[in-house]
Protein backbone atom coordinates (compact mmCIF):
# COMPACT_ATOMS: atom_id res chain seq x y z
CA UNK A 1 0.00 0.00 0.00
CA UNK A 2 1.42 3.37 -1.08
CA UNK A 3 -0.07 6.50 0.54
CA UNK A 4 0.83 9.50 2.67
CA UNK A 5 -1.81 12.09 3.80
CA UNK A 6 -5.16 11.79 5.58
CA UNK A 7 -7.22 11.13 2.41
CA UNK A 8 -5.34 7.80 2.07
CA UNK A 9 -6.45 6.60 5.53
CA UNK A 10 -9.97 5.31 4.72
CA UNK A 11 -8.59 3.06 1.96
CA UNK A 12 -5.92 1.55 4.21
CA UNK A 13 -8.36 1.14 7.12
CA UNK A 14 -10.96 -0.60 4.96
CA UNK A 15 -8.38 -2.90 3.33
CA UNK A 16 -7.27 -3.99 6.80
CA UNK A 17 -10.86 -4.41 8.05
CA UNK A 18 -11.77 -6.48 4.97
CA UNK A 19 -8.98 -8.94 5.76
CA UNK A 20 -6.61 -8.12 2.90
CA UNK A 21 -3.00 -8.97 3.72
CA UNK A 22 -0.97 -5.74 3.67
CA UNK A 23 2.61 -6.93 3.17
CA UNK A 24 4.15 -3.47 3.25
CA UNK A 25 3.16 0.19 3.65
CA UNK A 26 5.22 2.73 1.68
CA UNK A 27 4.89 6.39 2.64
CA UNK A 28 6.82 9.65 2.45
CA UNK A 29 9.58 10.51 4.95
CA UNK A 30 8.79 12.30 8.23
CA UNK A 31 8.97 16.06 7.61
CA UNK A 32 8.82 19.35 9.57
CA UNK A 33 5.29 20.78 9.65
CA UNK A 34 3.22 23.48 11.32
CA UNK A 35 4.22 26.76 12.93
CA UNK A 36 6.89 25.15 15.15
CA UNK A 37 8.29 23.12 12.24
CA UNK A 38 8.35 19.99 14.42
CA UNK A 39 9.11 16.78 12.53
CA UNK A 40 5.84 14.89 11.99
CA UNK A 41 5.21 11.45 10.59
CA UNK A 42 2.69 11.07 7.76
CA UNK A 43 -0.84 10.05 8.81
CA UNK A 44 -0.50 6.77 6.86
CA UNK A 45 2.60 5.84 8.88
CA UNK A 46 0.78 6.52 12.16
CA UNK A 47 -2.10 4.25 11.12
CA UNK A 48 0.20 1.50 9.81
CA UNK A 49 2.22 1.40 13.03
CA UNK A 50 -1.00 1.20 15.07
CA UNK A 51 -1.80 -2.01 13.17
CA UNK A 52 1.85 -3.17 13.44
CA UNK A 53 2.31 -3.16 9.67
CA UNK A 54 5.83 -2.91 8.22
CA UNK A 55 6.59 0.62 6.94
CA UNK A 56 9.30 2.06 4.69
CA UNK A 57 9.79 5.75 3.82
CA UNK A 58 11.92 6.15 0.70
CA UNK A 59 12.90 9.71 -0.14
CA UNK A 60 12.71 8.93 -3.87
CA UNK A 61 11.22 5.52 -4.61
CA UNK A 62 12.39 5.56 -8.24
CA UNK A 63 16.04 5.66 -7.15
CA UNK A 64 15.89 3.57 -4.00
CA UNK A 65 17.21 0.14 -5.02
CA UNK A 66 16.87 -1.25 -1.51
CA UNK A 67 13.17 -0.34 -1.38
CA UNK A 68 12.52 -1.67 -4.90
CA UNK A 69 14.28 -4.96 -4.12
CA UNK A 70 12.28 -5.35 -0.90
CA UNK A 71 8.96 -4.81 -2.70
CA UNK A 72 9.94 -7.29 -5.44
CA UNK A 73 10.90 -9.90 -2.84
CA UNK A 74 7.44 -9.67 -1.25
CA UNK A 75 5.74 -10.65 -4.57
CA UNK A 76 2.50 -8.69 -3.98
CA UNK A 77 -0.63 -9.59 -5.95
CA UNK A 78 -1.37 -5.89 -6.42
CA UNK A 79 0.00 -2.48 -5.47
CA UNK A 80 -2.59 0.05 -4.26
CA UNK A 81 -1.71 3.76 -4.46
CA UNK A 82 -3.70 6.54 -2.76
CA UNK A 83 -2.17 10.04 -2.67
CA UNK A 84 1.38 8.74 -2.28
CA UNK A 85 3.03 11.89 -3.64
CA UNK A 86 5.72 10.31 -5.84
CA UNK A 87 5.68 8.72 -9.29
CA UNK A 88 6.29 4.96 -9.27
CA UNK A 89 8.90 3.40 -11.59
CA UNK A 90 7.82 1.01 -14.35
CA UNK A 91 9.29 -1.99 -12.54
CA UNK A 92 6.73 -1.52 -9.74
CA UNK A 93 3.78 -0.62 -11.95
CA UNK A 94 3.80 -3.71 -14.13
CA UNK A 95 5.23 -6.62 -12.16
CA UNK A 96 2.38 -7.72 -9.82
CA UNK A 97 -0.26 -9.98 -11.41
CA UNK A 98 -2.86 -7.19 -11.15
CA UNK A 99 -0.37 -4.35 -11.71
CA UNK A 100 -0.59 -1.15 -9.65
CA UNK A 101 -3.92 0.65 -9.19
CA UNK A 102 -4.51 4.23 -8.13
CA UNK A 103 -7.45 5.84 -6.32
CA UNK A 104 -7.86 9.31 -7.88
CA UNK A 105 -10.30 11.98 -6.66
CA UNK A 106 -11.83 13.06 -9.98
CA UNK A 107 -13.81 11.70 -12.92
CA UNK A 108 -10.85 10.87 -15.17
CA UNK A 109 -9.90 11.92 -17.78
CA UNK A 110 -10.95 15.24 -16.18
CA UNK A 111 -8.57 16.77 -13.64
CA UNK A 112 -5.44 14.70 -14.03
CA UNK A 113 -2.74 15.84 -11.63
CA UNK A 114 -1.96 16.77 -8.04
CA UNK A 115 -4.98 18.91 -7.04
CA UNK A 116 -8.18 17.55 -8.63
CA UNK A 117 -10.48 18.53 -5.75
CA UNK A 118 -9.33 22.15 -5.61
CA UNK A 119 -9.59 22.64 -9.38
CA UNK A 120 -13.07 21.09 -9.56
CA UNK A 121 -14.23 23.65 -6.97
CA UNK A 122 -12.33 26.56 -8.56
CA UNK A 123 -13.94 25.84 -11.91
CA UNK A 124 -17.43 25.64 -10.46
CA UNK A 125 -18.06 21.99 -11.31
CA UNK A 126 -21.40 20.67 -10.09
CA UNK A 127 -20.19 17.08 -9.87
CA UNK A 128 -16.99 15.14 -9.35
CA UNK A 129 -16.13 11.63 -8.22
CA UNK A 130 -13.51 8.94 -7.74
CA UNK A 131 -11.74 6.90 -10.40
CA UNK A 132 -9.78 3.70 -9.81
CA UNK A 133 -7.39 3.04 -12.67
CA UNK A 134 -4.32 1.03 -13.59
CA UNK A 135 -1.13 3.05 -13.40
CA UNK A 136 1.12 3.47 -16.39
CA UNK A 137 4.23 5.60 -16.87
CA UNK A 138 2.25 8.76 -17.66
CA UNK A 139 0.37 10.96 -15.20
CA UNK A 140 -3.14 9.64 -14.48
CA UNK A 141 -3.55 8.26 -18.02
CA UNK A 142 -4.01 4.53 -17.29
CA UNK A 143 -7.03 2.36 -18.09
CA UNK A 144 -10.09 2.82 -15.86
CA UNK A 145 -11.29 -0.06 -13.69
CA UNK A 146 -14.18 1.67 -11.90
CA UNK A 147 -15.67 5.10 -11.30
CA UNK A 148 -18.29 6.75 -9.10
CA UNK A 149 -19.89 10.18 -9.61
CA UNK A 150 -21.20 12.46 -6.84
CA UNK A 151 -22.63 16.00 -6.70
CA UNK A 152 -20.56 18.79 -5.16
CA UNK A 153 -22.54 20.36 -2.31
CA UNK A 154 -23.15 24.15 -2.52
CA UNK A 155 -21.08 25.26 0.50
CA UNK A 156 -18.56 22.39 0.56
CA UNK A 157 -14.89 23.31 0.80
CA UNK A 158 -11.92 21.28 -0.48
CA UNK A 159 -11.21 19.65 2.88
CA UNK A 160 -14.83 18.52 3.30
CA UNK A 161 -15.16 17.30 -0.29
CA UNK A 162 -11.84 15.43 -0.21
CA UNK A 163 -12.83 13.75 3.06
CA UNK A 164 -16.09 12.60 1.49
CA UNK A 165 -14.35 11.36 -1.67
CA UNK A 166 -11.75 9.50 0.41
CA UNK A 167 -14.48 7.41 2.08
CA UNK A 168 -16.32 6.81 -1.21
CA UNK A 169 -13.01 5.89 -2.84
CA UNK A 170 -12.21 3.36 -0.12
CA UNK A 171 -15.57 1.62 -0.62
CA UNK A 172 -15.10 1.65 -4.39
CA UNK A 173 -11.58 0.22 -3.98
CA UNK A 174 -12.87 -2.76 -1.99
CA UNK A 175 -15.59 -3.49 -4.56
CA UNK A 176 -13.06 -3.17 -7.39
CA UNK A 177 -10.61 -5.59 -5.77
CA UNK A 178 -13.43 -8.08 -5.13
CA UNK A 179 -14.43 -7.96 -8.82
CA UNK A 180 -11.03 -7.42 -10.42
CA UNK A 181 -11.04 -10.75 -12.28
CA UNK A 182 -14.30 -9.78 -14.02
CA UNK A 183 -13.41 -6.16 -14.87
CA UNK A 184 -12.29 -5.22 -18.38
CA UNK A 185 -10.06 -2.13 -18.09
CA UNK A 186 -11.43 0.80 -20.14
CA UNK A 187 -9.00 3.16 -21.93
CA UNK A 188 -9.43 6.86 -21.16
CA UNK A 189 -10.58 9.25 -23.87
CA UNK A 190 -7.47 11.44 -23.91
CA UNK A 191 -9.18 14.11 -26.05
CA UNK A 192 -11.38 14.95 -23.03
CA UNK A 193 -8.47 15.30 -20.59
CA UNK A 194 -8.14 18.36 -18.35
CA UNK A 195 -5.45 19.05 -15.77
CA UNK A 196 -5.21 19.95 -12.09
CA UNK A 197 -1.67 21.18 -11.45
CA UNK A 198 -0.25 22.03 -8.04
CA UNK A 199 -1.80 25.15 -6.49
CA UNK A 200 0.61 27.99 -5.72
CA UNK A 201 0.29 30.26 -2.67
CA UNK A 202 -0.29 33.43 -4.70
CA UNK A 203 -3.41 31.88 -6.24
CA UNK A 204 -5.10 32.49 -2.90
CA UNK A 205 -5.23 36.28 -3.21
CA UNK A 206 -8.82 37.48 -3.59
CA UNK A 207 -9.51 39.95 -6.39
CA UNK A 208 -12.60 41.86 -5.29
CA UNK A 209 -13.26 43.02 -8.87
CA UNK A 210 -14.17 39.37 -9.60
CA UNK A 211 -17.78 38.16 -9.40
CA UNK A 212 -18.90 37.08 -5.92
CA UNK A 213 -19.36 33.49 -7.12
CA UNK A 214 -15.70 33.38 -8.17
CA UNK A 215 -14.61 34.67 -4.73
CA UNK A 216 -16.77 32.01 -3.08
CA UNK A 217 -15.25 29.23 -5.21
CA UNK A 218 -11.73 30.43 -4.43
CA UNK A 219 -12.30 30.45 -0.66
CA UNK A 220 -13.82 26.95 -0.71
CA UNK A 221 -11.29 25.47 -3.16
CA UNK A 222 -8.18 26.65 -1.35
CA UNK A 223 -9.14 25.63 2.19
CA UNK A 224 -7.12 24.62 4.16
CA UNK A 225 -4.07 25.08 1.91
CA UNK A 226 -2.79 27.45 0.64
CA UNK A 227 -5.82 29.41 1.85
CA UNK A 228 -7.59 32.40 0.32
CA UNK A 229 -6.43 35.78 1.59
CA UNK A 230 -6.98 39.50 1.28
CA UNK A 231 -5.36 42.61 2.74
CA UNK A 232 -6.87 44.80 5.44
CA UNK A 233 -5.00 48.07 6.12
CA UNK A 234 -1.95 46.49 4.50
CA UNK A 235 -2.03 43.37 6.68
CA UNK A 236 -2.53 39.91 5.15
CA UNK A 237 -5.72 38.26 6.41
CA UNK A 238 -6.66 34.66 5.60
CA UNK A 239 -10.27 34.01 4.64
CA UNK A 240 -11.28 30.55 5.86
CA UNK A 241 -15.01 30.66 5.30
CA UNK A 242 -17.67 32.87 3.81
CA UNK A 243 -20.94 32.78 1.92
CA UNK A 244 -22.71 34.37 -1.02
CA UNK A 245 -25.32 36.93 -0.03
CA UNK A 246 -27.50 37.77 -3.03
CA UNK A 247 -28.43 41.43 -3.24
CA UNK A 248 -29.77 43.98 -5.72
CA UNK A 249 -29.16 47.66 -6.53
CA UNK A 250 -25.82 47.64 -4.72
CA UNK A 251 -23.69 50.72 -5.33
CA UNK A 252 -20.24 50.21 -3.84
CA UNK A 253 -16.62 49.82 -4.90
CA UNK A 254 -15.21 46.27 -5.24
CA UNK A 255 -13.64 45.34 -1.90
CA UNK A 256 -15.69 47.90 0.06
CA UNK A 257 -17.07 46.79 3.42
CA UNK A 258 -20.78 47.57 3.25
CA UNK A 259 -22.12 46.00 6.44
CA UNK A 260 -20.78 44.53 9.70
CA UNK A 261 -22.95 42.47 12.05
CA UNK A 262 -22.96 39.27 14.12
CA UNK A 263 -23.37 37.21 10.92
CA UNK A 264 -20.11 38.50 9.44
CA UNK A 265 -18.54 41.23 7.33
CA UNK A 266 -20.22 41.93 3.97
CA UNK A 267 -17.94 42.97 1.10
CA UNK A 268 -18.90 44.29 -2.35
CA UNK A 269 -17.65 42.32 -5.37
CA UNK A 270 -17.10 43.26 -9.01
CA UNK A 271 -20.54 42.10 -10.17
CA UNK A 272 -22.36 44.30 -7.59
CA UNK A 273 -23.04 41.23 -5.46
CA UNK A 274 -21.99 40.67 -1.85
CA UNK A 275 -19.66 38.11 -0.30
CA UNK A 276 -20.01 37.67 3.46
CA UNK A 277 -16.77 36.95 5.33
CA UNK A 278 -17.43 34.54 8.20
CA UNK A 279 -14.09 33.15 9.46
CA UNK A 280 -10.83 35.08 9.29
CA UNK A 281 -7.28 34.83 10.59
CA UNK A 282 -4.57 37.43 10.98
CA UNK A 283 -0.99 36.27 10.52
CA UNK A 284 0.30 34.25 13.48
CA UNK A 285 -3.07 34.52 15.24
CA UNK A 286 -5.92 32.07 15.76
CA UNK A 287 -8.95 31.73 13.48
CA UNK A 288 -11.94 33.78 14.59
CA UNK A 289 -15.38 34.84 13.50
CA UNK A 290 -15.41 37.82 11.14
CA UNK A 291 -17.49 39.90 13.58
CA UNK A 292 -14.96 39.30 16.38
CA UNK A 293 -12.21 40.20 13.89
CA UNK A 294 -14.01 43.45 13.01
CA UNK A 295 -14.22 44.44 16.69
CA UNK A 296 -10.52 43.78 17.23
CA UNK A 297 -9.58 45.81 14.14
CA UNK A 298 -12.32 48.43 14.75
CA UNK A 299 -13.46 48.06 11.16
CA UNK A 300 -16.07 50.44 9.76
CA UNK A 301 -18.32 50.22 6.69
CA UNK A 302 -16.72 52.05 3.78
CA UNK A 303 -13.22 50.66 4.37
CA UNK A 304 -11.62 48.84 1.43
CA UNK A 305 -10.10 45.37 1.39
CA UNK A 306 -7.65 44.47 -1.35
Amino acid sequence: FFGTPEPALPSLEKLIAAGHSIKLVVTQPDRPAGRGQKVKQPPVKTLALRYQLPVIQPDKIRRDKQALDLISSLSPDIIVVVAFGQLLPAELIYFPPFKAVNVHFSLLPKYRGACPVAWALLNGEEKTGVTIFQLNEKMDEGDILSQIEVPILPEENAEELERRLAVLGADLLLRTLDEINQITPRPQNHSLATYAPKIEKDQGRLDWTSPAARIDRQVRALYPWPGAFTYCRGELVKVHRGALRPTSNLIAKPGEIICINHEGVDVACGDHQVYRLQKLQRENRRQMGAYEFSLGMRLKPGELLG
